[in-house]
């Protein structure tokens, strides 16, 4: 199939393509277009109106901050995956991003993209998530103003940005040391869409104990689910400690699957096997003599 018929604008600089936001208010914002043109294609989206953001080349640059890595909403998964900053300084990004459709895709699909799209199996949206990662948003009207990544998923294909709004760059905290990452996912084959997946990062102290664990799952309910766990803060790591977290945040989830059950297991098992991947990843580092294993 084809789309149903649209109107086309192609901006060059975040300027004008908040300009033609104010101006068309049913506009429909695309950046790689991998998920937008899709559901055109089935025409179960019919915007009136398309607004290309591709060639805001601006959006497509990586910088560091003292505490943040800074991304471009345009920065494409390939990127992601590829870049040597990122991989330094927010590795589980990269981690995440491999799992990512097929090569094709992930040179064109965009962090901010998939952040808008806000699909509840997609992989950045998890990953951002768990990072705590801040969106920052601009808009003609409203000027500009920050999304923290907690409040941006709000249901099924639905975010929290106005209609005139752009995500236009996202703070990732930096990876500390002493702080592992671990992401999971399972599907029937590698770049289907996730039936269960898990991103995990785990900070350990000096002594071996845990400081801090936050952990995102995919799949899951109508959003991207965090979990922390202030309980085992203060204690060592173990084994049995990870099956009981992963079965304690499995049956908080909300699967629409056919089989619910059957997607918590899958849950479950991605959360124990990326809490034990994040534990291994912190205990490699300097400072952590003492991690168990």
């Amino acid at each position: 199939m084809k789309p149903a018929a649209f109107e086309y604008f192609r901006p060059d600089t975040v300027g004008e393509a908040l300009d033609l936001l104010a101006t068309h208010p049913d506009a429909k914002l695309m950046a790689g277009g991998q998920s937008l043109m899709a559901l055109m294609n089935l025409r179960l989206a019919r915007p009136s109106v398309i607004v290309d953001i591709g060639r805001l080349a601006e959006l497509t640059r990586i910088f560091d901050d003292t505490d943040d890595l800074i991304l471009g909403a345009l920065v494409t998964h390939r990127t992601v995956e590829v870049d040597p900053l990122i991989a330094a300084r927010a590795p589980l990004l990269a981690d995440a991003a491999r799992y990512i459709g097929h090569v094709g895709i992930r040179n064109r699909g965009t962090i901010g993209g998939s952040v808008a799209h806000a699909d509840p199996a997609a992989e950045m949206p998890l990953a951002t998530l768990v990072l705590g990662a801040t969106f920052h948003i601009d808009s003609a009207s409203r000027g500009r103003r920050q999304i923290p990544a907690e409040d941006m998923f709000v249901s099924f294909y639905t975010n929290a940005l106005e209609p005139d709004e752009i995500i236009t760059w996202i703070s990732v905290p930096a990876t500390r040391a002493g702080q592992g990452r671990g992401f999971v996912e399972y599907a029937h084959q590698h770049g289907d869409y996730g039936l269960a997946g898990a991103g995990c990062v785990l900070d350990v102290g000096a002594d071996g104990r845990i400081a801090a664990v936050r952990c995102a799952v995919l799949s899951a309910a109508d959003r991207p689910l965090l979990f922390t766990a202030d309980d085992v803060v203060g204690e060592r790591p173990s084994d049995r400690m990870w099956d009981a977290l992963a079965a304690r945040w499995a049956r908080a989830t909300e699967p629409s699957a056919e089989d619910p059950e059957y997607a918590r297991r899958l849950c479950e098992a991605a959360v124990r096997q990326s809490l034990a991947a994040a534990h291994e990843r912190a205990g490699n580092q300097e400072g952590n003599p003492d991690a168990e294993h």
